[in-house]
C-alpha cells in the first residue's frame, strides 16, 4: 500500500489512503525501540474494510546508540523488561508527554483527513498498546475500538479508577502466552480489569512470544470490519 509522510501532532507520520473524506482511520503505534515504519506492513496484512486509511507515527523519542534508529514513546528500565517484571504499579514519567503528543496527533487526524472520533481506530504493538490504553483512558474521544497486541497492564492506580467511564468500548486483545519481556498473567491482569469495567474485550491469546503471529493479523481484520462498519460506542458522559 503506498504511503506517504505527513506531520500529525508534531510527529513524522506514514499515513495510506485519501487525504480527506469520511473514510475510516487506523492509528497503530509502535513499541518501544522498534523504527518508526515498523508496523507499516501491517497495512497490507491486516485484511480491512476498503477505503480504510492507516496512519503509522513515530515515537519522539531517538534512541540512537546500539539501538540505530530506533524510537520509543518514553524511557524504559531495560534491566526490568529482560527479567519480565510486573509493570502494573509504574506510572513512568514519560507517560504524560507521551499521550500528549498522541492527543494531538488525534486532533490533526480528526482535523486534516477530516475523520469523525467515531470513525477512529486506535491501537498499538507492546509499549503503544500501553499508551493506547492510557490515551483512551484520558479522553473522551468516541474511538470505534481499540487495538492492544501485546501489550500489559500498567500505571493500575491511574487506570483503574478511570476504566468504568469507558463501559462499552470495543477492545481487540492479543497476547503470547510465552512473551517472556511482558507476561502473559499481565495481559490477563489488564483483560480483566477492562472486562469488569464494562469494555468488550475481545480475546485471542496465542501459544508465541512477543510478536504479532498472522492469525492475529487476520482476526484483527475481523474486528476492524465489525467496529467500522456503521457501530460506534457514545462518548462518556
Amino acid at each position: 500500500m503506498a504511503m506517504r509522510i505527513e506531520e500529525f501532532g508534531g510527529l513524522t507520520c506514514r499515513v495510506s489512503g485519501d487525504a480527506d473524506g469520511d473514510s475510516p482511520v487506523v492509528v497503530l503505534l509502535h513499541g518501544f525501540g522498534a523504527p518508526g515504519d515498523d508496523l507499516v506492513p501491517l497495512a497490507d496484512w491486516i485484511p480491512t474494510p476498503d477505503g480504510t486509511r492507516y496512519v503509522f507515527p513515530e515515537a519522539p523519542l531517538e534512541l540512537g546508540g546500539l539501538y540505530g534508529d530506533s524510537r520509543a514513546w518514553w524511557m524504559i528500565d531495560l534491566a526490568s523488561l529482560e527479567r519480565g517484571a510486573d509493570r502494573a504499579g509504574e506510572v513512568p514519567d514519560g507517560l504524560a508527554p507521551a499521550r500528549a503528543r498522541v492527543m494531538a496527533l488525534l486532533d490533526d487526524v480528526r482535523d486534516q483527513l477530516g475523520v469523525p472520533d467515531e470513525r477512529v481506530v486506535l491501537g498499538g504493538f507492546s509499549q503503544g498498546a500501553m499508551l493506547t490504553v492510557d490515551v483512551v483512558l484520558a479522553t473522551e474521544r468516541a474511538f470505534a475500538g481499540a487495538v492492544l497486541l501485546s501489550g500489559t497492564l500498567l500505571a493500575e492506580r491511574v487506570w483503574a479508577p478511570r476504566m468504568a467511564a469507558r463501559a462499552g468500548l470495543r477492545v481487540f486483545q492479543s497476547h503470547g502466552r510465552h512473551d517472556g519481556l511482558l507476561p502473559f498473567r499481565g495481559a490477563e491482569r489488564l483483560r480483566d480489569q477492562l472486562r469488569g469495567a464494562g469494555w468488550r474485550v475481545d480475546w485471542r491469546p496465542f501459544d508465541g512470544s512477543h510478536e504479532i503471529p498472522a492469525v492475529v493479523l487476520d482476526e484483527v481484520g475481523g474486528f476492524l470490519g465489525e467496529v467500522l462498519d456503521g457501530a460506534t460506542v457514545p462518548s462518556p458522559g
